[in-house]
């Protein structure tokens, strides 16, 4: 489920970051993660079919090794833009800012600053490369890639889901500063597609400590700083990844990043065993 252009923060993840991976497969499989978001937002068509291992076809079955790292989802065509939802100031749109004062082409108010609440969400979409780095552009460029009518979908869309997901994660204490969203199409029909709300491809906060005006993330964004003061200029191969800046990495993420995911896991499972007992009493109106 990722691209063809794998990010060094990822290929770093594998054997330098392994807070990195608790965060990602604290306590559950992070495909309840992604079933129980996609479930969210049943007015949305996604192409998710079954994630339980159990119930997909004897010849899957036939490979113990892919249970609970795999799901069964409809083909598609994929929509070749990275729609990006910011309600907070940072990353990519951050560096823009300070530039131009704009982020993807969407002029802001002066005197933002790291981690600035954004008087709305703003959708700021990137390109979907087969090879290299995807790049920001702007919604224009996104109606001449797609068309105005899907352009606008895709828009409404991932704005609707952020504000919604923003307001759950506070009251859970996080915050959801971004995420990114990929969509295509299914039967003519534009499906939300890829992983959703996850903290690999959101970025989340403690809520206290950013009301206290400090911020602890849950992301790799500590990582990708490093980076850029290193002078990589984003080809492989990249640098390796020094021991100090794994220690920080783990340091800060396994601060409070589990107890921060808890309250989250919990309306996970109780949803979940809450379809489950409406499925077993024969209620027509819950989907799986």
């Amino acid at each position: 489920m990722t691209s063809q252009g794998e990010s060094a923060v990822r290929r770093f993840s594998r054997s330098c970051l392994p807070a990195l991976a608790a965060v990602l497969q604290y306590e559950v499989d992070e495909l309840l993660l992604l079933s129980s978001w996609f479930r969210r937002f049943p007015e949305i068509p996604n192409h998710l079919i079954e994630t339980d291992f159990d119930n997909f076809p004897s010849p899957v079955r036939a490979h113990p090794d892919l249970r609970g790292r795999s799901v069964i989802v409809r083909k598609c065509r994929v929509v070749p833009v990275e729609c990006v939802a910011r309600g907070y100031l940072s990353g990519s749109g951050l560096k823009e800012y300070q530039q131009s004062g704009t982020v993807c082409g969407i002029e802001l108010e002066p005197g933002l600053t790291t981690a600035s609440k954004l008087r709305e969400p703003i959708f700021t979409p990137a390109t979907k490369e087969e090879s290299g780095h995807d790049e920001n552009v702007s919604f224009d460029e996104v109606v001449r890639r797609v068309g105005a009518d899907t352009a606008a979908a895709l828009r409404e869309r991932s704005l609707a889901i952020y504000e919604e997901a923003r307001a759950y994660a506070w009251t859970r204490g996080l915050v959801l500063a971004d995420t990114k969203f990929e969509f295509g199409f299914v039967d003519g029909a534009l499906t939300l597609i890829d992983e959703i709300l996850s903290p690999d491809s959101s970025r989340y906060w403690d809520r206290a400590e950013y009301e206290a005006g400090r911020l602890l993330a849950f992301d790799k964004q500590y990582v990708r700083d490093w980076l850029d003061r290193s002078g990589w200029n984003h080809e492989p191969p990249a640098p390796s990844l020094s021991e100090d800046v794994a220690a920080q990495n783990f340091a800060t993420v396994s601060a409070r990043g589990p107890a921060a995911l808890e309250a989250v896991l919990r309306d996970i499972r109780r949803d979940r065993q809450q379809t489950y007992a409406a499925l077993a009493a024969g209620d027509s109106a819950v989907t799986r």
